[in-house]
């Protein structure tokens, strides 16, 4: 089964934190020993796994992805939102996480990101469990 929730983006671009959106549905499903896939069905925004505790971080990796994906080239593109069609390419659609005890394995430091290129829109994350 997948389970999916909403996610609300404000910004043009922006690094949502969904962290605790993925635990609801690994406590609520009741996982206590698996994986935990997670996937945008989106071609302008992707999922990371990265700081959690500094803003800054985010930030940066946003300015640095603005700065080496110019908005100035001459994309084919007519919409006009080629570069973050590109973030997303680099960044990617999913991600694998390891589930045990009931809780998510990510480290000290470590948040789950719907990163947004786009926007703001209201995007759609899936999540897959699979007992393990």
């Amino acid at each position: 089964m997948t389970h999916k929730f909403k996610v609300r983006t404000s910004g043009k671009a922006e690094m949502a934190d969904i962290t605790r959106e993925v635990h609801e549905v690994v406590r609520e499903n009741g996982l206590e020993s698996g994986v935990c896939h997670v996937f945008v069905p989106h071609t302008t925004c992707g999922l990371a796994i990265n700081e959690n505790a500094d803003p800054d971080v985010k930030r940066d990796i946003i300015a640095n992805l603005d700065k080496t994906i110019s908005a100035d080239f001459p994309y084919r593109h007519a919409e006009g939102n080629s570069p973050a069609h590109i973030k997303a390419v680099l960044v990617g659609p999913s991600l694998t996480v390891f589930v045990e005890e009931g809780a998510l394995q990510l480290g000290t430091w470590q948040g789950l990101y719907l990163c947004e290129y786009d926007g703001p829109r209201v995007r759609e994350v899936w999540v897959k469990l699979v007992k393990g």
